[in-house]
């Protein structure tokens, strides 16, 4: 039996809820949404990061004030894109991986 969204809500300056079909309910901050993207680019970022905790992050691209959710689109039944105000609006947040990056959930708990 898959988990999937029964509800999902974005506040473009706070972050996204969901309402999973097995009851959970889980909120994840704009920012946390936006550094645990599943693109590529951000995936080899986080990579040199992590093996090098004093590396440059780049800026985003045309942001002016704070991080904001601006959109966020259904991709078939399986997926979510959300466009973030700094430009970048690649990579899609499977409902595996949202479950497994939800804030409220720590390492090793079950999802």
């Amino acid at each position: 039996m898959s988990i999937f969204p029964k509800d999902i809500d974005l506040e473009r300056s706070a972050g996204l809820t969901i309402t999973w079909s097995d009851g959970r309910v889980s909120r994840y901050p704009v920012a946390h949404l936006r550094r645990n993207s599943p693109a590529a680019d951000a995936k080899k970022q986080r990579e040199e990061l992590e093996n090098n905790p004093l590396a440059v992050l780049p800026a985003g691209s045309g942001s002016t004030g704070p991080l904001r959710a601006e959109d966020v689109e259904l991709v078939g039944h399986y997926a979510l894109r959300v466009r973030f105000s700094d430009g970048h609006a690649t990579g899609l947040y499977t409902w595996p991986y949202l479950r497994s990056i939800d804030p409220a959930v720590g390492p090793g708990e079950a999802t």
